[in-house]
C-alpha cells in the first residue's frame, strides 16, 4: 500500500524551491543563471560583431565582459563573498558597457543613408538597436543575485548571520528595522520591481523578433508568435505590478508561454542554420550568417523573469 501521509520527493523539492524563491534565498542559482545567460549573450554578440569585422575596438568589450560575467556568476554560485563583491562589480560594468553599446547602435542607424528620416528601413537594415540592452539582462540578473540571500543563511528572519545579530540587537533595544528596498530584496519582496523589468525585457525582445523576422517577410507562420506573445507578456507583467491576482494567474501562464515559444524558436533557428548550403560542414559560417541562433533563448529569458516575478512576494511599501 502507498503511504499518502507524505508528499512525493519531487513535490517536496518543488515546494522547497518555491519557498526559497519566495523568501529570497536563491542567490546561488540566480548567479548560475546569470552566468549561463551571459554566455548566450556573449556568443550572440561575438558573431554579430564578427559580421561587422570588429571595425571598432569597443566591439570587443561586450565579448570580454560576457566572459567575465560568466566567471563571476560561477564564482557567486560557489562563494558568498564573490556573490556580494565580484558579481555586482562585473554586472554594473557590463550594464554600463551595454548602455554605451546602445548609444553606438543608435548612432550607427543615424549614420545610415537617410538616418532617422527612414526609421523602418534603417532600423531593419542597421545594427540591432536593442541588442545591447538585451545583453544587459544578464547584468541585471547578476545585480539582483548579489542582493539576495543564500539557502544556508538563517531560516528565521531571512538575514545572513551578521545581519541576524544586528536584527535581534535592535529588537532588544526596542527598535524596529525600517522597511526599505534592501530589506524587501533580501526577503524576496520585489515582485513589482521584477514585473517592470519583465515589461522592458519583453518589449525589447519582441521588437528585435519583429524586425529580424520582417527581414525574411515572415515566411514561416511561427515567426509571428514572438511578435504576438511579447505584447501579451508586457500586458501581464504590467498588470501584475497593479494587481496581485494578475501576478499569480495571468503572469505565470503568459511567461510560461514565452519560455516555450523561445525554446521552439531556438529549434527553428538551429534547423535554419543546418539547412543552409553546406550545413554542418560549414557550421561556423552558417551560424554567423544564418538566423541568430541564440536570439530565441534571449526572448525566453523575458519569460523567465515573468515566472520569477510571479513566485516572489510583493513589496512592503
Amino acid at each position: 500500500m502507498t503511504d499518502n501521509s507524505t508528499d512525493p520527493p519531487l513535490l517536496e523539492d518543488a515546494e522547497a524551491i518555491t519557498k526559497g524563491i519566495r523568501e529570497g534565498r536563491f542567490q546561488r542559482w540566480l548567479s548560475l543563471i546569470a552566468s549561463a545567460s551571459s554566455v548566450l549573450s556573449g556568443l550572440e554578440v561575438a558573431y554579430e560583431h564578427y559580421r561587422g569585422g570588429y571595425s571598432r575596438r569597443i566591439m570587443v568589450t561586450p565579448v570580454i565582459l560576457s566572459g567575465a560575467l560568466a566567471i563571476a556568476g560561477l564564482a557567486g554560485f560557489r562563494n558568498a563573498v564573490a556573490a556580494r563583491t565580484v558579481l555586482p562589480f562585473i554586472s554594473i560594468l557590463t550594464g554600463a558597457d551595454a548602455t554605451l553599446g546602445f548609444y553606438f547602435h543608435m548612432r550607427g542607424i543615424a549614420r545610415k543613408p537617410g538616418g532617422w528620416r527612414l526609421p523602418i528601413v534603417n532600423i531593419v537594415m542597421g545594427p540591432p538597436i536593442f541588442a545591447p540592452l538585451l545583453f544587459a539582462t544578464s547584468a541585471y540578473l547578476g545585480i539582483i543575485a548579489s542582493r539576495l540571500e543564500r539557502a544556508g543563511d538563517d531560516e528565521g528572519t531571512g538575514l545572513p548571520y551578521a545581519a541576524h545579530a544586528q536584527h535581534w540587537a535592535a529588537r532588544l533595544r526596542g527598535k524596529h528595522e525600517a522597511i526599505d528596498a534592501r530589506q524587501d530584496r533580501r526577503e524576496g519582496r520585489f515582485q513589482k520591481h521584477l514585473g517592470v523589468a519583465t515589461v522592458v525585457a519583453a518589449g525589447f525582445s519582441g521588437f528585435e523578433a519583429w524586425y529580424s523576422h520582417y527581414k525574411n517577410n515572415f515566411r514561416n507562420r511561427a515567426q509571428w508568435t514572438p511578435v504576438v506573445v511579447a505584447p501579451l507578456l508586457m500586458l501581464a507583467a504590467g498588470g501584475a505590478t497593479a494587481r496581485v491576482r494578475v501576478a499569480h494567474t495571468w503572469l505565470p501562464a503568459i511567461s510560461a508561454l514565452a519560455v516555450i515559444d523561445g525554446s521552439v524558436g531556438f529549434f527553428y533557428h538551429v534547423r535554419g542554420v543546418l539547412r543552409r548550403p553546406g550545413g554542418r560542414a560549414l557550421l561556423f559560417y552558417n551560424v554567423v550568417y544564418g538566423p541568430p541562433i541564440f536570439a530565441p533563448l534571449l526572448f525566453a529569458a523575458s519569460g523567465f523573469l515573468g515566472l520569477l516575478s510571479s513566485l516572489l512576494r510583493r513589496e512592503c511599501a
